[in-house]
């Protein structure tokens, strides 16, 4: 397999360098993160193990802020 020589930023370089993990080249780096690009299906089943009221709490909290952003695109700001 061949190489080849890019430019980037030192900041770029830096960023990249923080993202590296121990024993990975730079090519192994960027070969991670561009293909750690998930699918939504592993996703799923994420919460079927979290515990009832806890999955109701984040229910609520969404719907609320559902709510304040429908009252907010309406023009109907009162609490």
């Amino acid at each position: 397999m061949g190489s080849k020589n890019i430019s980037i930023t030192d900041d770029v370089y830096n960023l990249l360098k923080s993202l590296k993990l121990e024993g990975e080249s730079f090519s192994d780096t960027i070969r991670r993160l561009a293909l750690s690009k998930g699918k939504i299906t592993e996703f799923f089943g994420l919460w079927k193990e979290m515990p009832e009221d806890e999955f109701h709490d984040i229910t609520k909290n969404i719907n609320a802020i559902r709510s304040q952003i429908d009252k907010e695109l309406l023009g109907d700001n009162e609490p």
